[in-house]
């Protein structure tokens, strides 16, 4: 879908990072931890970027995080000053490595990726499903969404960024791969953790993997 979006809300959820929300136009469909292609023009250039959804569902608005800092391009930081009612081009949604109703989620979050990740959980626990969050960041976003997550029976590891990762799987890890779907979200050092961590455990079970890059 190659659609006109309408932002309805713009607020902080941490250092340096806002979540940014948008009306969902008609017949837009979409599962947490897919992405969308959002474009804009800012002083006259055109601008393409990706945003994974951090929403649990697309039902009449939808959601994304996008970090904001000093060293953030033109983009990023036109999205932290939109307005309600500005307007951008989206396409999608994209990507398969998404949640599909699984009856038990691991997602393993690492800076970023802390957007899928509220999505992820809070979509898994509505329908009634288990729920682990491990999500290493210095600067963390989202605590209160996290927060809410553990407080509704989730399991939630907030650490460091360079917290020992295997440690913490092994913790949250539930021993019958069959049931459980592993999601790694982050940018490319953090997927090559986590995937070491989980080789290091011996889990043979299938993990979906975005590397933000």
């Amino acid at each position: 879908m190659n659609t006109t979006v309408a932002a309805t809300s713009v607020h902080e959820v941490g250092p340096d990072t806002v979540a940014i929300g948008f009306e969902t136009p008609a017949e837009f469909s979409a599962m947490p931890g897919q992405f969308v292609k959002l474009s804009g023009t800012v002083d006259g250039e055109e601008y393409s970027r990706f945003y994974t959804l951090s929403s649990p569902d697309v039902e009449g608005s939808l959601e994304v995080t996008v970090g904001v800092s000093e060293e953030s391009g033109p983009f990023s930081r036109h999205l932290a000053t939109l307005e309600p009612g500005d307007e951008l081009t989206m396409q999608g949604p994209f990507g398969s490595n998404h949640y599909e109703g699984e009856s038990r989620v691991v997602v393993i979050a690492g800076g970023p990726g802390v957007g899928p990740a509220v999505g992820i959980g809070e979509r898994a626990l509505a329908d009634g499903n288990d729920v682990a969050v491990v999500y290493l960041d210095d600067a963390p976003a989202h605590v209160t969404r996290l927060e809410e997550l553990a407080a509704m029976g989730a399991t939630v590891v907030m650490d460091d960024a360079d917290a020992d990762l295997a440690v913490h799987l092994r913790d949250v890890l539930g021993g019958d791969a069959e049931d459980e779907q592993v999601f790694v979200y982050g940018f490319a050092d953090f997927v090559d953790r986590a995937t070491d961590a989980l080789a290091a455990l011996d889990y043979v079970g299938e993990t979906k993997v975005e590397n933000f890059g």
